[in-house]
């Protein structure tokens, strides 16, 4: 049935507010933040933003300087009500101290720029921030001087209406006419309305008193009863629309706004009086579900609130535990100081991206995670300090190298020019860091000379396409040589190959185009020479072999055995070494430069086994006599011979 009294915890009438600017239990825990938390614009790590602070888009106060919040929240307090003024206070305190902030970045950054280290800045006392804590406490005393007029006048109001309910006792036994009896009670509900609010604990038992002797009105004077049938339905139709405008709120996107609405559609549904009891019961009951539908709905958004908070308390300890970590690391060289760095501010931006943790805990875990930076950073600058010394050092280096950058600043000897500058370039990465105050000027000193001659390399080689189409066309014409020689197989030496390599280098760059294509035409042309060459080169060599075998039987078979000993024992060691190459090349394959390595060996182990070849080949013709035509008797054809290459650099074996 319809309560005539207060709802149970979950009605929303229950939560009525009726203190001074205080919000429901579940949103200060979300929103309200600390009275008494004492702020300060001093800081001792890399800036970060408050718990509290809002985006400056959404602050109507941001941009203002100190001065003038100063001056703005006095000019509220003197010309606004209190009771009205918490969020206006709260957004010019969240101004105030990003004003202080972005004060003390500007001071550091001046500090900087004028040759100071950011390890020894120190911001300067702020003299605002004392004015505007003492406005903060006019503002607290007021406040708080409302809350206990507040109360007192709830006080009052209780009292008054206890009067009233007396008042409302007696009319029963009044001798007044029906009319005057009627004008009386009405006059007393219109005072019950204006009496004000009572104290919360008190409010229940009052309306359930207040309602009690109502009914007892209208039941024993037996108002006529057209007019308490027209009475009824007006109240009727009022609790409808009370009814209807709580059904509405069911549908409205804010949980927050729609619980308030709702609190202020009971406190009407309680100032209006009764209805024909056949409705009473349908009424309340239609009233009362959409309220229990908008209680939920509250309850279960704050419900979502906490979980969210907790999970932001793990988040923010989880922050708190990797800055805690790299605060205690034994980092030992400033490479490792700026990594560490890096990773602490990208820490710090994370966490501004996390919402409030619980209330109990907000404020412990934003101290834990403020300390553990002011732990690293305090360490950063003791390593620094300890560092003097070495960045002198690191400078001296670093100026030596500038000396020897501007050295060669106007060379022209463009790819060992280019090379120096690139190894010079390595060593300054190399080299540790120097102090902010030269840092920067060093560094450009040894950046000018360097992009002096690259700039002067570019504009030389921007000349050059002109001169690449020259060496395209030459290019073309030697390989045309090369290959009629390649053709005709006749007069080919390893000086005449050589030569020809020679003239390639001389000629200089193509077109990049066609790059690729001309130099493999060239590869495959000299390979082909180098072919011919060997076979050449070979078919000699074992002819002077051939002629010393025949002097060395001359002087007996003792001096021939010997030279075949000689050679079988070359044999052996050259067999060893390939044997050696073709174990090594399982351990190559595992390395990073493995296709390179491999190939270098195998070309080896191919030189090697020719060598083998045509040493065989030379043992066969001591073991077989040489006949007056200087054959041998039985003539094969030769293994294949040592390359032409090695044979034009090395000479014959004898």
């Amino acid at each position: 049935m319809e309560s005539q009294g207060l709802p149970s915890a979950q009605n929303p009438v229950e939560a009525q507010n009726e203190q001074f600017d205080t919000p429901t239990p579940q949103e200060a825990a979300v929103i309200a933040p600390e009275e008494t938390e004492v702020e300060t614009t001093q800081e001792t790590t890399v800036p970060m933003a408050t718990e509290n602070e809002t985006p400056a888009a959404a602050n109507p106060y941001a941009g203002k300087t100190q001065e003038e919040l100063i001056a703005l929240l006095a000019e509220m307090l003197e010309k606004s009500p209190v009771q009205q003024l918490r969020g206006d206070v709260e957004a010019v305190k969240i101004a105030f101290y990003k004003a202080g902030r972005a004060e003390i970045e500007a001071q550091r950054t001046a500090f900087i720029e004028n040759g100071g280290a950011a390890e020894d800045f120190k911001p300067a006392e702020n003299e605002n921030e004392a004015k505007f804590k003492e406005s903060l406490v006019r503002y607290r005393e007021k406040r708080d001087a409302f809350v206990n007029q507040a109360e007192e006048e709830k006080e009052r109001a209780y009292a008054a209406k206890l009067r009233i309910i007396e008042e409302l006792k007696e009319l029963v036994n009044g001798n007044e006419t029906l009319g005057q009896t009627f004008n009386a009670f009405r006059e007393l509900q219109q005072r019950w309305k204006e009496a004000g609010l009572v104290p919360q604990e008190k409010l229940k038992d009052l309306w359930e008193t207040y309602h009690h002797h109502v009914e007892n009105f209208y039941n024993y004077i037996k108002i006529n009863k057209e007019l308490r049938d027209l009475d009824l339905k007006k109240n009727y139709e009022a609790k409808t629309e009370l009814a209807e405008e709580a059904e509405k709120l069911m549908l409205e996107p804010s949980v927050t706004e729609a619980f308030h609405k709702l609190q202020k559609l009971h406190d009407q549904w309680r100032e209006i009086g009764p209805v024909a009891a056949e409705f009473k019961e349908a009424l309340w009951d239609r009233f009362k579900e959409a309220s229990r539908q908008i209680n939920k709905r509250h309850q279960d958004y704050f419900e979502g609130i906490k979980e969210e908070q907790k999970q932001n308390l793990a988040l923010k300890t989880e922050l708190c535990e990797k800055v805690e970590e790299l605060a205690a690391g034994a980092l030992t060289s400033h490479k490792e100081w700026n990594a560490a760095s890096e990773r602490v501010i990208e820490i710090q931006k994370v966490w501004k991206t996390i919402g409030f943790a619980p209330k109990k805990d907000n404020t412990k875990i934003y101290e834990r995670f403020r300390a553990a930076c002011d732990r690293f950073f305090e360490a950063k600058r003791t390593f620094y300090q300890g560092m003097k010394s070495e960045i002198a050092d690191n400078l001296q280096a670093k100026l030596d190298l500038c000396v020897q950058a501007e050295a060669l600043q106007e060379s022209e000897d463009w790819k060992a020019t280019t090379d120096a500058l690139i190894a010079l370039q390595k060593k300054w990465k190399e080299i540790g860091a120097t102090s902010r105050k030269h840092s920067e000027q060093v560094w450009k000193r040894f950046r000018t000379a360097s992009d002096r001659f690259f700039a002067r390399k570019a504009e030389h080689f921007g000349n050059q396409d002109s001169q690449y189409a020259e060496n395209l066309t030459q290019k073309q014409s030697l390989l045309d040589e090369m290959r009629a020689r390649l053709q005709e197989k006749a007069g080919i030496t390893f000086d005449a190959i050589k030569e020809y390599q020679r003239k390639w280098a001389e000629i200089g760059f193509v077109p990049i185009k066609k790059k690729e294509a001309i130099q493999a035409e060239y590869r495959k042309i000299v390979d082909g020479l180098f072919d011919l060459l060997r076979g050449e080169e070979r078919e000699r060599h074992l002819r002077n072999f051939r002629d010393k075998v025949a002097k060395i039987q001359e002087e007996g078979s003792r001096k021939l055995g010997q030279e075949r000993d000689r050679i079988y024992a070359k044999i052996r060691q050259i067999e060893a070494d390939i044997q050696l190459w073709e174990n090594n090349i399982g351990f190559f394959s595992k390395s990073k430069n493995a296709e390179g390595l491999v190939k270098e060996v195998e070309s080896k182990i191919a030189r090697a086994k020719a060598q083998i070849a045509t040493m065989l080949e030379k043992i066969k013709l001591i073991d077989r006599p040489v006949q007056q035509n200087g054959t041998t008797g039985d003539e094969e054809t030769p293994a294949e011979a040592t390359t032409p290459e090695e044979a034009a650099m090395k000479g014959q074996e004898e």
